[in-house]
């Protein structure tokens, strides 16, 4: 397959969404056990290469960590806001002939106080409507594992096996 300017397309996973191919040979309830069937296929020689992960049953999780107040609020405001100076102040020292604890500082100050007025602008126009800090992710209710069609009868054979083995909890 071709690229638009007429080159050859990289080797590699679909640019556009594509739903996922091949034949189920295992299933798990959690993403690191797919993952470690992988691995124990990828150390058993098998071609890895045409396995596939595939989360289904998609669950958007979001965990509170906490209240938001304002001192929370500015205080995060702060540190991103020095951050962001640091860095910009770095980048000035580097290109400015002399000062270069000067930039740093202005950069620092500067940035702490943008850090501020952005964070109490942005809390206060929530009004009370998100007083709380959280943490979204993407969870699924189970992990199939499948693999193309002309290696999927043996990697079903060695996560047969795999599933035979004691786990390290048993021992």
């Amino acid at each position: 397959m071709s690229s638009p300017l007429g080159g050859r397309r990289p080797a590699g996973p679909p640019r556009l969404p594509t739903p996922p191919t091949g034949w189920p040979i295992a299933s798990y309830g959690t993403y690191g056990e797919a993952q470690q069937a992988v691995d124990y296929l990828a150390e058993n020689e098998f071609e890895v290469g045409d396995v596939t992960i595939v989360g289904v049953d998609l669950m958007l999780v979001e965990r509170v960590l906490g209240r938001l107040s304002w001192g929370r609020v500015l205080g995060a405001g702060a540190m991103s806001g020095a951050w962001f100076g640091l860095f910009a102040g770095l980048l000035l020292g580097l290109f400015v002939n002399h000062g270069f604890a000067l930039q740093m500082i202005t950069g620092l100050v500067l940035g702490v106080l943008s850090g501020l007025a952005f964070a109490a602008i942005g809390y206060r126009m929530s009004r009370g409507r998100r007083d709380f800090s959280s943490a979204s992710q993407l969870v699924a209710g189970r992990y199939d594992v499948l693999c193309q069609p002309r290696t999927a009868e043996r990697g079903r054979e060695l996560l047969a096996k795999l599933s035979l083995r004691p786990s390290a909890g048993d021992a």
